[in-house]
């Protein structure tokens, strides 16, 4: 059961919760409580005033202990970062290499930007992970993450919270702003208490309460952008790694982070990876208010299943099995919505026999699937089994090197191995579409983080279709040990006890540069010739006309849409060549779009619009209205509308590709997550909100006039005007921004701010 609570909640002694709107309990307990100091009882007040460098705890200024990428992002934050003054890393920065590593496309380009990484942590001062030796966020757990501390992370499933770890991901931007000396500027935000009772029942892993908690709080927003805080006496029925993956699957509640209570269990996951000393007591205080409750009873979840297209997509695998039919129709229509393609049919009712459904692959991996305690579960349900020799496959990634030695030594490996199973080193690809593309018109099962559309690697623009679901490990293996019959682990369930873990680092010690306080400044910065320098992007002048390229009336839209994963990651060290591929899954003309308006805003500049006689008529229209409208005082730029933008991944790609394309600004209803806005903002766009439906199509221009004016005014109500036969007037707005940002969009991108300020 789950539930949650309508309004706030009140946390007495860490165990009974009262619902504030039950005022006589609350009373009768607690007396007449000030709320606002109960706030202050919550763990995650505590580790944001310790990191705060504001004398206002309202607008929190953070500074991070730490920060960590991987090779699809750490390319763009240096290279930002060096176009802005980078001396040296002032914090410990983890580089891994755990995304490019077996994307075999564009030839040499991903082990240069190995290359690039591992001179770029000698010459600044990082630690350089090498490629297959841990997924970036088990090796944050296993060397980083300790009680109290704060990461940044340029990936968006940062989430160390279960190690008392206040861990974000964000955008490559909010990263350089912290190597360069700046903060991490946000209002104080909410906080939800996630309170855990009771203990899960046997053959229920931590996906399964993820995907059950999911299920619940992302469609209704109940914490979107604010803080989830894992209480309650279920917390310390759960091992470290089990909490562990539950953790990094809150990033798909679009929460803003996590944080958890600490117990003598953390204490020893700690002490066992030779680090105990980074382990404190976290507790809130014997009163505190959290602004939301969700009260989970972890001895009723069962066995879960997030059916394509979004971990959101829930049910038990019971109920699926009882109604396949009506069920897997509905996944059908919403392929036929995603791909609007009539030549593309993705057919899943087929794949019901004998009132069973046959699926035809399995993977367990990356840092929600490959830790040791989900592979050790499976193991011990393949035991002596076989996966059979058909087209159903099954896939196990270690997450780390050190992990998949453990492994090895204690036999698992072995039982894996004898059932049929490849067993693969730490990577993250089958998380982002980059690794076991399944066969068109299959259907995937995967313990990993997402299941958005093409995640998996299919292209529906090229007639391809395939599809992902979310489950557990567990029930993953029972389902092999079925040959690929959908099953629930909870058929196989005993009392298995994961044995214990000895971690063994030598590997690590062997290969991991670790070069933090040792920078050498004369090291020669390796560039392969993929890497590019970001190009020039220009100050934004006193009004803008934006020109819409694309209209996206999806619910939501994914960074994955936006700019695709998989082989597109190649190419993120080549701003303009990785441009290419933005929206190209979702609408394959944007491209072009962009660069014919790119093209006039060239013109623009070289004072030539003459030329072209539509868009002299369109500055016509505006002049007749506002009088003399002057092109130099005028940006012309690309824009996208989208409901909801921004769903997904912290990749900044999805803002920077459509800036270097010419992009000046998004419209949308609400931004999915904070982390995408900001990459907006960071990339010098404006992030413009309305309320109203668009009244405005591809191909319509737009302006808006006074915009840098507007920015330091009243956000609320900015006027803009649809140019058709006559000027249609608009309302816009913005949510509030820092004084910061409004700075970063005028000068025209971070880069520009920091070059300008250094």
């Amino acid at each position: 059961m789950i539930k949650l609570y309508d309004k706030g909640a009140y946390l007495l002694n860490g165990s009974e919760i009262i619902d504030e709107t039950d005022f006589e309990k609350v009373t009768g307990k607690i007396g007449n409580p000030n709320k606002e100091e109960a706030k202050k009882g919550t763990i995650a007040y505590g580790i944001l005033e310790a990191h705060n460098k504001s004398d206002d705890l309202e607008n929190l200024r953070i500074k991070f202990d730490a920060l960590t990428s991987h090779d699809i992002t750490f390319v763009g934050i240096i290279q930002t970062a060096r176009a802005s003054g980078l001396d040296k890393f002032p914090v410990p920065y983890v580089l891994t290499n755990c995304h490019n590593s077996l994307a075999a496309v564009g030839g040499t380009i991903n082990e240069d930007d190995h290359i690039f990484g591992l001179t770029a942590a000698k010459k600044y001062g990082g630690i350089y992970v090498p490629p297959h030796m841990a997924v970036i966020h088990q090796y944050m757990r296993e060397e980083m993450a300790g009680c109290g501390k704060m990461i940044l992370g340029s990936d968006s499933h940062t989430r160390y919270g279960a190690l008392g770890t206040m861990a974000i991901g964000e955008g490559g931007g909010e990263l350089v702003k912290q190597i360069l000396g700046d903060t991490y500027d946000i209002k104080y935000p909410e906080v939800v208490g996630i309170y855990l009772d009771n203990k899960p029942r046997p053959g229920v892993g931590p996906q399964d309460i993820a995907l059950a908690i999911i299920g619940k709080v992302f469609k209704n927003g109940y914490v979107k952008n604010k803080v989830m805080e894992f209480v309650g006496p279920g917390v310390s029925n759960l091992k470290t790694d089990y909490r562990n993956g539950i953790d990094v699957m809150t990033t798909e509640t679009t929460c803003l982070t996590s944080i958890w209570r600490t117990d003598e269990d953390t204490k020893e996951f700690l002490r066992v990876h030779k680090r105990e000393g980074d382990y404190k007591e976290l507790n809130p205080e014997n009163l505190a208010y959290y602004d939301g409750m969700v009260y989970v009873d972890l001895s009723e979840i069962k066995p879960m299943i997030a059916l394509p297209f979004h971990p959101s997509n829930t049910y038990t695998i019971d109920e699926l099995n009882e109604n396949l039919e009506d069920i897997l129709r509905g996944v059908e229509e919403e392929a036929r919505r995603i791909t609007n393609n009539p030549n593309i049919e993705y057919d899943l009712l087929s794949k019901i026999k004998d009132n069973k459904l046959h699926v035809e692959q399995a993977i367990i991996a990356g840092c929600a699937g490959g830790t040791y305690s989900n592979i050790m579960a499976a193991a011990n349900i393949l035991k002596g089994a076989s996966t059979g020799s058909g087209e159903f496959s099954l896939s196990v990634y270690p997450s780390s090197q050190p992990i998949f030695m453990e492994l090895i030594k204690n036999g698992a490996m072995n039982e894996i191995m004898a059932s049929g199973a490849a067993v693969k080193t730490a990577f993250c690809g089958p998380c982002f579409g980059a690794g076991d593309t399944p066969a068109n018109n299959a259907l995937s099962i995967r313990h990993t983080t997402r299941n958005f559309p093409n995640r998996e690697g299919s292209k529906p623009i090229q007639g391809q279709m395939s599809g992902v679901a979310l489950m557990d490990a567990r029930s993953i293996a029972a389902t092999a040990r079925n040959k690929g019959i959908l099953t629930s682990a909870e058929e196989f369930a005993t009392d298995y006890e994961v044995p214990e873990y000895h971690y063994d680092d030598s590997a690590y010690r062997s290969k991991v540069y670790k070069g933090f306080k040792n920078e050498d400044k004369d090291e020669e910065l390796i560039l392969g010739p993929n890497i590019k320098d970001w190009p020039e992007m220009s100050q934004l002048t006193d009004n803008i006309l934006l020109k819409v390229c694309s209209k996206i009336m999806d619910p939501v839209t994914t960074t994955d849409e936006l700019i695709p994963s998989g082989e597109t990651s190649s190419y993120r060290s080549n701003p303009l060549g990785l441009a290419e591929f933005t929206l190209s899954r979702r609408d394959p003309e944007y491209v072009g779009k962009s660069k014919e308006v790119r093209e006039l805003e060239v013109a623009r500049k070289n004072k030539s619009l003459e030329v072209n006689a539509k868009l002299a008529k369109v500055f016509d229209k505006i002049s007749n209205k506002f009088g003399d409208i002057k092109p130099e005082e005028t940006e012309i730029g690309s824009m996208i509308y989208a409901i909801k933008p921004g769903d997904g991944s912290a990749r900044e790609q999805a803002a920077s590709c459509q800036r270097v394309l010419g992009g000046l600004a998004n419209i949308c209803e609400e931004y999915a997550t904070k982390r995408y806005r900001s990459n907006v903002i960071n990339w010098g766009m404006i992030p413009f909100q309305m309320k109203e439906s668009p009244d405005f199509e591809v191909g319509d221009y737009i302006f808006v006039p006074n915009i840098r004016q507007a920015l330091y005014g009243d956000l609320s109500d900015i006027k803009a005007y649809v140019v058709c036969d006559d000027l249609k007037e608009i309302s816009l707005y913005i949510s509030p921004l820092t004084d910061l940002e409004r700075e970063i969009i005028k000068e025209g991108c971070l880069i520009n701010f920091k070059r300008k300020n250094k």
